[in-house]
Formats: structure tokens, sequence, C-alpha cells
């Protein structure tokens, strides 16, 4: 397995060039991208472009050519991170075909001669140290960011690691700093596998029930595929749709007769969020909306949010635990309730709880915080005697002396937690989306149905350079769309066609300019077309002298035909015979077995075997097993 060496990026050359984390990949940032904007630069013309910025890390990962970028992420405290391009051609990589490419769809494209990884790895700190070890494994899941592109511009997001996981960077950084990257080298369409989870909910389901999207949708990721039979976009777009107009009504009226031990605490936690929203929640799409924005609302409790007195300990020179200070302000509160709401003086007070405290330094620091301060329903007033000069401290109950004024003190904080809101969420997660006890005929049924096929709906796709370019302003120059059919030649018939690449050429340009420049970017990127040539166009027999754009119009698709030559040339894996009872008929990554007897695939969990469990050694489909009941006994 490939691995990085990191030891090379402990000392770096002085004066070596860093770079912008927060700009990195935008055009003109590091590099003048051609294809970034719509130019006219194709992906592996862009890829070099960058790379001349990069430091070359000579034997960092054996034989594989591989380049570095220092990175600075803030300045104070100053961060910097490494981002690591890896070039792996298709003579040095462990898997010739690439399995992400099969479970997304994009099996049928042609092997590439290489591919770039991009990696920022884990574990680094301030100084660009790597606490771990000094390999990186270029196949790990424990990055803070991998993505791999393929020479032809298609490329997989492997994984993403945020704060969560020991990075310093958030999932939402890292996905922006992945966004900008795909944008400017002109990738054509990116796939990921989304199975983020958080607190132990699938966060494709909580957010496409929230905002019928994804979370990766914010940058424009969508359905790409799905597992389990879920086959098309129209399956996956109903099952949102259902779950999202599902009445909150209805749920509380069901949850009466089906699930009586959960009804009151849901009965509870509705009418919480019906009356914090200030409208009216209609439907469970609109709840777990409302939920989640409230989330990014509410401060996230530490030791000190989490405690009674937020404005105390957020004090930079408190040096004691929330137990110790809440303890003396408990002693301060009830030293001035024995003074019977009258004025006493500061130092009345001190000895009074010095019974209780011994720590004058912790007494001196509440008493000085508390002068002003609401303590439950009392107010802490402190001011300067002015005939003693003294300071002195009164308690006044506001309950009684504003009654109409303590609803004002309750709306102006927070009436939930965000654990609280956390654990709200989750029980609602657990108990009405995933809850799988349920009822035919029910509003539960139909909630499960449609959070398993969001659930199984986890390859998505983002398309980021959708084959297109502009025309040259001046007008000099137009493009052209052209794509290479292999033909069989003994059937005479199309196997596979490339994806169409865009060419800009001359208005003055003939097919032989046209050849030359598609026989070099085919030759270049496809291992099955390293000795392609051009000679005939599909449905075309131009001569080469003739002008393209006399016979074409500017925009216009071209495929050049190819005799298939022998070995492999698609990106598909081996292929495996399979038929899920779910309607699955291929591969779709997820685990299978195989019966022993007529060799047909099918999903363990179609099969009723839990994912805790080993697949057994020996298996049989309902059909063979059948078939051998059928059998007639022997005499």
């Amino acid at each position: 397995m490939p691995q990085l060496d990191m030891s090379g990026c402990r000392k770096r050359r002085r004066g070596e060039r860093v770079f912008k984390f927060k700009v990195f990949g935008e055009r003109g940032y590091p590099a003048e991208f051609g294809g970034g904007g719509g130019g006219r630069g194709s992906f592996q013309e862009n890829v070099r472009a960058l790379l001349e910025y990069g430091h070359v890390e000579s034997g960092a990962c054996g034989p594989l050519p591989s380049w570095s970028f220092q990175l600075e992420v803030c300045r104070h405290p100053l961060l910097h991170l490494f981002l690591f391009v890896v070039e792996e051609p298709v003579e040095l990589s462990p898997e010739l075909r690439c399995k992400y490419c099969h479970y997304i769809g994009w099996g049928h494209h042609m092997i590439c001669n290489k591919k770039y990884h991009f990696l920022l790895p884990s574990k680094a700190n301030s100084g660009g140290q790597y606490s771990k070890s000094n390999l990186i494994e270029l196949q790990g899941e424990n990055h803070t960011l991998h993505g791999v592109f393929h020479s032809n511009g298609f490329g997989h997001l492997l994984c993403i690691n945020g704060s969560k996981t020991g990075s310093n960077l958030t999932g939402y950084q890292i996905m922006e700093f992945w966004d900008r990257l795909c944008s400017g080298l002109g990738a054509r369409k990116v796939s990921l596998k989304d199975v983020a989870k958080k607190m132990g909910m699938d966060l494709r389901l909580l957010h496409t029930v929230a905002s019928g999207k994804p979370w990766f949708g914010q940058w424009g990721y969508a359905f790409g595929r799905g597992t389990h039979g879920v086959n098309n976009q129209e399956t996956y777009q109903s099952a949102i749709k259902a779950i999202q107009s599902i009445p909150l009504t209805l749920i509380a009226h069901q949850l009466g007769f089906f699930m009586s031990s959960q009804y009151e605490i849901i009965q509870n936690i509705l009418p919480r969020y019906q009356l914090l929203s200030g409208h009216s929640l209609i439907t469970l799409g609109d709840l777990f909306h409302f939920m989640l924005e409230l989330k990014l609302r509410i401060p996230k409790e530490t030791n000190v949010s989490s405690s009674h007195y937020p404005g105390i300990m957020s004090d930079a020179s408190c040096r004691w635990s929330p137990k110790r200070v809440e303890m003396a302000i408990h002693v301060v509160v009830e030293a001035l309730k024995r003074a019977e709401f009258q004025w006493v003086s500061r130092q009345h007070v001190r000895d009074v709880a010095r019974a209780y405290i011994g720590d004058t330094g912790l007494l001196d620091f509440v008493l000085k915080s508390l002068g002003n301060h609401l303590v439950g329903k009392y107010f802490v007033r402190r001011c300067l005697n002015p005939v003693t000069k003294v300071l002195e401290y009164c308690l006044e109950d506001v309950s009684r002396a504003f009654p109409m004024q303590e609803p004002l003190l309750v709306k102006a904080q927070h009436k939930v937690s965000w654990a609280q809101l956390m654990k709200d969420m989750f029980y609602m997660y657990v108990n009405i989306l995933r809850d799988d006890r349920h009822q035919n005929g029910s509003v539960f049924a139909t909630i499960g149905v449609a959070s398993r096929i969001i659930l199984d709906s986890k390859y998505l796709v983002k398309e980021y350079h959708a084959v297109k370019a502009m025309n040259d302003e001046t007008n000099k120059t137009k493009i052209v769309y052209c794509a290479v059919v292999l033909i069989n030649e003994q059937e005479q018939e199309t196997t596979t066609t490339t994806p169409y690449h865009c060419f800009a050429l001359r208005n003055s340009a003939i097919f032989d300019d046209l050849k030359y420049e598609v026989e070099k970017m085919f030759r270049e990127t496809y291992l099955g077309l390293r000795n392609f040539v051009a000679t005939s166009i599909r449905n075309m027999n131009p001569k080469g002298s003739d002008l393209v754009f006399k016979a074409v119009k500017s925009g216009s698709k071209i495929e050049f035909e190819c005799i298939q030559e022998l070995g492999i040339i698609c990106e598909g894996l081996t292929t495996m015979d399979v038929d899920c009872v779910c309607g699955a008929k291929e591969d779709d990554g997820e685990r299978m077995v195989a019966c022993d007897v007529c060799q047909v695939w099918q999903h363990t969990r179609c099969v009723q075997i839990p994912e805790s469990d080993q697949v057994p050694t020996i298996f049989l489909c309902s059909a063979c097993e059948q078939g051998i009941l059928s059998l007639p006994c022997l005499p």
C-alpha cells in the first residue's frame, strides 16, 4: 500500500512560499487555471499549472511523484497545514480498476493513465509536525481530507475528518477548501459516499428530512446512485416529500395507539418547540428544520456555559472550578438573606461567609462579580454609601418587587439548553425516524420506508465542469466537443464511449489540426488509447484539409471511431451475478453473500443476516433451498 513519507516536511527551506488556505484553489491563486471559470484548459493542464508552484517531495512516496503546499490557516495563533499532491501512474497503482467509479455508475469509463491524490494529512500541528508517524497511507480514511482525481477530470472525495476527530479544521472549512479546489482545477464530476454521523445520528437522514437535501448539498452534491435497489432519483425525491410532509398531529395521535411508552415523552417535546418557534410547526420536516436552526443559535455548553452563572464564570480572572464558585455564591446569597433585605457592609458579608468558605480570594472574587447581578429570583445590589464611603450590599426579591417583569427575564434567556435540544433531537430521531417497530398501515410504516430509502441513497455526485467553454471574446477561437467510440472489430458494434472533451481551435483550423489535438489528449488521458489514431469520424467523411467550422458549428459534438484492442479498458469491477430480492442487479458496494449452489449474490441485509453477524461460510438462497426441499426423498 503506498505511503507518504512526512519526515522531509518537518524542516522546510527558509523562504519557501506559504499560501493562504482560505483562498487556495481560486482562479489565479496560486495558478491561473484555464478551466476553473469555464475557460479552455483541460483538467490535466490545470493540475500541471498548479504543481509548478508546489515543493517537490523527492522520494517521499516511494516511486510516486509528489508535491507539497504549505498553507496558512490563520496567523493568530499561527496554524500551518500541508497539502500533498501525489501522482499515481496506472502502472504503479495497486488496483487497476476503480471501485469508486463502479459504485457510482462510471464503470463504463475507460481506465485513465494517472490518478492524482490530494491529501491534508491529520495530526498536523502549527509547526508542521506529525505526531504519530512520518508515513501516511494513501488509502487510509483518517486524513483530514483525501480526494482522488482520474486524469479525465472525474474524481472521488474519499474522506473528510473535521474537528470532532482532532483536526484543526471544521468539516465546513474542509468542504469549502475542497470545493474551491475542484472548481479551480476544472473537475468534471466528483462523487462521495455520505456516511457521516454525529452523536449516533445519520446526517444524510437528519438534514434531508430537515431541508430536503443532505449536508453535502450545501456545496451542490445531489443524488448520484442508491443501494439496495434504490436506482433512480424519482424514488429518492418521493421519499423525501413523503417524510417531510407528515403532520405532527398525526404522529402524536397514532403514538397514543401504537407506542404508549413513548407517547408521554414526545407529547412533552412537541409543545416545547412549538412554543420556541414562535409559529406553528405543522410537519415533521418543519420540526427537524427548526431544531437544526436552533442548534446553530444556542451556544454549546462547556464548563463555563453550563454553569448557572455564565457571566461570572467567563471572567478571565476566575481560576476556580464552577462547583466552588457556585458554592461561594450560594453562601454569599444566604448571608444577605440573613440581613432581611437590608443594606449591609461588604466586610460584614465577607465575615459571615468566611465561616463556610476559607478561601478569601474566592470570596473577594465572588463579591466583586455579584454586584448588580441576577441570581435566580434575587438581584444582588451593590453601591457605595455616600456618607460612610463603605461598599454595601443588599438582596432584592425580583419576583415580588416586579411581578409583571418576570416573564421578560425568562424571555431573555434560552428556554432550552444545547444539551436538552440534542437529547430531544436524538429521541425523535431514534423513536420516529429510525424505529423499526412500525405498524402496517400506520404513519410510522411510511416514515420507516421513506427513511430507509434516504439512508440507502448514500452516493452523491456534483457536476463541477459542465463540459462547456466560452468562445474567445475576439471571436478568434471556437470550440468542439470530441469523444472516442470503441468498435468491436468482430461484431462491428459500439462497446465503449469516452466522455466528451472540450477542444478550442482557431477559426481557420482544419480537420488535421483537430485530429492532432484529439490524439494528443486521448493518448495522455486513457490507458486503452495510448496508440490511438484518429482515422474516421462517425457520420462524417471530411478531408484533412477541410475547415472544421465550415463542416460543423461551434459547440458541436464529434465522435471519432477506434477499433477496440485486447485487454482491460474499463474502470468497472469484475462482473458479479447479482440478483437480489431488493431489485439490485449489480454490486453497489454493500455487503453481499453468494449462494453456494447458483453463485448468485444478494445483500446480507436483504436475506436477514444481521450486520453484527459474520457472513456464513455456507449459504443457500431461497430459490435453491426450495428446490432442494422439493426433491424426492431417497428410499
